[in-house]
């Protein structure tokens, strides 16, 4: 079955009938054939050493790259003052390059992974700190959101209420790149004294962050559908971490236009 997530276009699956290797299939060779001998093949009793991802290796390498991201954020949020901001600015910029290594060169590493929790948990404890001094209370209301919202969205995805189809992702995907082509015009704007006023609070700026929380929900869908996707095709353990990545990345972002959600209502 063709897929329907752009990130399994290098997982060797081929479309329109076409039969695709599987994990560690060998190359066909060629030249004199050798004689058979039975008693050197393989028994096919013999257990096989390949170790194919399961859902519990998502939810286990998905918890602990949760946990990591936690536990920096509370450590720099502990941080006496203002100090944690610091450490946020270097660690958004590394953390971003970095997801965009793991990303396009699809790196399923633990220690990638992590990394990429631990600094971007850097950057949210700074955030977040920074949120509820202003807003007292706001950064436990975002993240009750942020998890009511991945909570209804599995459940969406589990009952079949909302399918995945390729359709689907090309709308997805294309209403993401429209909404950050408008964020950043109106940063551009902001330097010249403009503004879009899709970041000022108003009506239409609640209007689009609850726009860009819908974008990045169904997004969510996109996540789960890859993870049921990698286990159908017999993906190696290790992809645990590339989903991972992927689901921490949609969560982050969602917490955070939550959180700005929550703010332009404070005000």
């Amino acid at each position: 079955m063709p897929s329907s997530n752009p990130a399994f276009s290098r997982l060797g699956g081929a479309g329109n009938g076409q039969q695709s290797a599987g994990w560690g299939a060998q190359p066909q060779q060629y030249g004199a054939p050798t004689q058979h001998d039975p008693y050197a093949a393989p028994s096919p009793y013999a257990a096989t050493t390949t170790q194919y991802m399961t859902m519990d290796d998502v939810v286990a390498k998905t918890g602990i790259t949760f946990l990591v991201t936690v536990a920096t954020a509370a450590a720099t949020w502990a941080l006496p003052g203002q100090t944690g901001w610091g450490f946020a600015l270097p660690a958004v910029l590394i953390a971003f390059v970095l997801g965009l290594v793991i990303a396009f060169k699809q790196i399923a590493n633990p220690a990638a992974t992590l990394s990429y929790g631990a600094l971007y948990g850097v950057a949210l404890g700074a955030i977040s700190e920074a949120f509820n001094d202003i807003y007292p209370g706001i950064v436990m209301q975002a993240l009750i959101g942020t998890f009511g919202v991945f909570a209804g969205m599995l459940v969406i995805y589990k009952t079949g209420a909302i399918r995945v189809t390729p359709k689907l992702t090309r709308w997805v995907v294309a209403a993401a790149i429209g909404a950050f082509v408008l964020m950043l015009a109106n940063l551009v704007a902001g330097f010249f004294g403009a503004s879009l006023g899709i970041r000022d609070g108003g009506p239409l700026a609640i209007g689009f962050s609850l726009l860009v929380i819908g974008i990045a929900a169904f997004f969510l869908l996109l996540d789960f559908d890859m993870a049921d996707e990698a286990i159908r095709r017999g993906a190696p353990a290790k992809f645990a971490w590339y989903i991972a990545f992927g689901l921490l990345v949609t969560v982050i972002w969602l917490y955070i236009e939550i959180l700005r959600l929550l703010s332009y209502f404070r005000e």
